[in-house]
């Protein structure tokens, strides 16, 4: 399996170098960690410390993590990340389970029972800004520690350490499919298009969907959006929240009516809404469907024995310029309301800081590091060759612009926003009053703005 340094990897400039270069884009990016947007998902029990969260430590020895687990984050990764950061730190730290994907709606939960953790993972920052719930890393630190010190900035504040990046979505496809069809990687719309087409007449399902699960029902969606809208114009979410545009202007109106065209191809199975996750992940594996939008995470679920039949490309732009959705992420927030909030701070920074925890990250979800004083060789991290293929987006010059809905800095959506975002593109598979639902969104954009 391929390694190599991230300042330095094949084909393109030193990592560090093209952070510096790009800062102005990659200001505007940020990376809610692995799967931190998704969304909108029934709450059940869960499984909590006995100390009860924000000021239930003993004389802020003792504070909670909220935490989530996926088949790549297993219990055996928090509990060992967990008693390495608090060797570092010198505190005690419980877990709280988040009991499904949507960690924010969660922590909400525990915020509005009294039981806000000390530390949280994977959050949306901007739905508890507002009521100055999270505590601000220091800038010094950020600057000292990590390639991109201001991804994650919220009006100048960062409240997630920018440790790793994200590509969201990625579209993964299935080399021996492409090949047994003639196809090519596509680069325009138009040849996406095409691919879809020729495999739906081949009845071949040509594109993978877990639309069962609102977060990932979205992403194709998020990607055409920022693609073309995005892509074209980098400011748009700040534009949107100035009011200079709107959901109903023409080119958004054009590439949500895109994402209606491929419902109308048939390029999702006809039961799509029906499907989760995790079937989505292995019916896609097995060679169920030819392409599969998902996040960058996605390479972790990959097996290095069969990492040679898939690759990876973007979502095609109108221009047909490459544009890569990217996000600039990491795990760990602080309650500023914590018993203990020096010691929380000091556990976050040591949990973010971790090469245990980077080495993780990189192998099972396809994190790419942006540590400033850490090399790629250095993590020890076995990486397949669709990582590498991946990676290219990161370390080369195609545009680097905010992935719609998926971000955690100031273009991320107002709070609220994602989980109608994500509705909406489910209502797009029986509604095609594209204007329509645009128009609702706008609404609710307004709205939502207006309360923070």
């Amino acid at each position: 399996m391929d390694r190599y340094d991230n300042r330095d990897p094949p084909g393109g400039r030193a990592f560090d170098q093209i952070i510096k270069e790009d800062g102005m884009k990659r200001r505007r990016s940020t990376f809610a960690m692995v799967t931190g947007l998704m969304t909108a998902l029934a709450l059940t029990g869960c499984s909590t410390s006995e100390s009860g969260g924000s000021g239930g430590g003993s004389g802020g020895s003792d504070l909670t993590f909220m935490t989530f687990e996926t088949p790549a984050l297993t219990a055996d990764f928090w509990d060992s990340s967990i008693a390495e950061a608090e060797e570092v730190a010198g505190v005690q730290v419980s877990k709280i389970v988040t009991p499904n994907a949507d960690r924010t709606a969660y922590a909400k939960q525990l915020q509005a029972s009294g039981q806000f953790p000390d530390i949280l993972s994977s959050i949306n920052p901007k739905d508890f800004t507002g009521a100055d719930l999270l505590e601000p890393f220091d800038q010094a630190w950020l600057e000292e520690n990590f390639t991109d010190p201001d991804g994650n900035a919220i009006d100048g504040a960062t409240y997630i350490p920018p440790s790793n990046s994200q590509i969201i979505p990625l579209v993964f496809y299935n080399k021996t499919i492409f090949a047994e069809h003639d196809l090519e990687v596509p680069t325009t719309w138009d040849e996406f298009v095409n691919v879809v087409t020729t495999l739906r007449e081949a009845d071949v399902t040509p594109v993978q969907l877990a639309g069962g699960e609102p977060w990932s029902a979205s992403l194709p969606l998020a990607g055409i959006i920022t693609a073309d809208v995005l892509g074209a114009n980098p400011d748009w979410i700040q534009q949107r929240y100035a009011g200079d545009v709107s959901f109903t202007d023409p080119e958004m109106v054009s590439a949500v009516g895109k994402y209606r065209q491929l419902i109308e191809a048939g390029a999702f199975d006809d039961n799509a809404l029906g499907v989760n996750y995790a079937d989505a992940n292995a019916d896609f594996l097995a060679g169920g469907a030819a392409m599969y939008p998902m996040g960058s995470w996605f390479i972790g679920q990959i097996p290095a024995e069969d990492a040679a039949d898939f690759g990876t490309f973007l979502l095609p732009s109108e221009t047909g310029e490459a544009v890569v959705p990217f996000n600039t992420g990491g795990t760990t927030s602080v309650s500023s309301g914590s018993s203990d909030v020096e010691g929380a701070v000091e556990f976050a920074q040591a949990w973010s800081l971790s090469t245990d925890n980077m080495r993780t990250l990189i192998e099972t979800d396809g994190a790419f590091p942006m540590l400033s004083n850490v090399p790629f060789e250095d993590f020890g991290a076995e990486v397949t060759e669709v990582y590498t293929d991946a990676y290219r987006f990161v370390t080369d010059e195609p545009l680097q612009v905010s992935a719609f809905g998926q971000v955690n800095n100031d273009d991320a959506l107002p709070p609220g926003l994602v989980d109608q975002f994500n509705a909406l593109s489910q209502a797009l598979f029986t509604d095609g009053d594209v204007e329509g639902q645009l128009a609702t969104f706008d609404g609710a954009w307004d709205q939502a703005a207006s309360a923070q």
